[in-house]
């Protein structure tokens, strides 16, 4: 399958490294939570990564967030790209971490650390999720307050469904005012996160996507299976989806 030429519309910095990508492209329908992959030719070779959709399916243009690796030639590169600037994608998108592969439950719950919040924004931004949940719970963990980002769409989110959007905001490498200084699986397992949040996770009403750090993945899901909480997986529906971010 061949690639599309994107053009850049705007590059948005939150900090020194973390930064999202606004870009108008050709590409098939999509799902909120599916990735494309982002390419530029880089030291004699074309260089590509996968990353996940901010924007809604319906809304244009289409918008990543990224943060820069050490040595990552394509995140550094892309960092500095200028509007107007060239940048290819696949045509057609991919991913199961969708809300359509989901049960029906009461509660969604929606864990992220860093850039991991991306898939999550674009699903909050379809009808699907406020349609079929009542109660919807997000979490993000970043290391420093300056990368909580998207705040003013969040609030948004807020606004819209008062009563039954709750976003929890934690950090891990310093304290800031009222946020609490925290790793998600810790304040999980000693009960805190769902205290601030009003709501418990439990298996008959509860679905949890998990989204980011490998680490953060694993630890949060041993603490959900500890408690019944089981993976869903192709004819046997659980409670648990998850997605890995390197």
């Amino acid at each position: 399958m061949g690639w599309v030429k994107g053009q850049v519309r705007e590059i948005k910095r939150w900090t020194e490294r973390l930064f999202s990508l606004r870009v108008d492209a050709d590409v098939e329908p999509f799902k909120a939570g599916q990735y494309n992959r982002l390419r530029l030719f880089i030291g004699g070779e074309w260089v590509a990564r996968p990353y996940s959709y901010v924007n809604p399916p319906d809304v244009r243009p289409l918008e990543f967030h990224l943060v820069t690796v050490p040595d990552g030639p394509l995140t550094n590169r892309l960092l500095h790209l200028q509007p107007g600037d060239d940048v290819e994608l696949m045509p057609r998108s991919t991913g199961l971490f969708t809300l359509d592969q989901l049960p029906d439950a009461r509660d969604l719950w929606l864990l992220a650390t860093g850039t991991g919040l991306g898939p999550f924004l674009s699903m909050l931004g379809t009808d699907e999720p406020w349609r079929r949940f009542e109660n919807i719970r997000l979490v993000h963990s970043v290391r420093y307050a300056a990368e909580l980002s998207y705040r003013d769409r969040i609030d948004g989110f807020a606004q819209r469904a008062p009563g039954r959007f709750h976003y929890q905001p934690l950090v891990t490498r310093e304290t800031v005012g009222t946020i609490p200084r925290a790793r998600i699986p810790g304040f999980l397992e000693q009960g805190q996160l769902e205290a601030l949040c009003g709501l418990e996770i439990d298996r008959e009403h509860s679905q949890v996507m998990i989204c980011g750090n490998p680490d953060m993945v694993r630890d949060t899901q041993s603490v959900l299976k500890a408690r019944g909480l089981q993976r869903n997986r192709r004819g046997h529906a659980g409670q648990i989806a998850v997605e890995n971010y390197w």
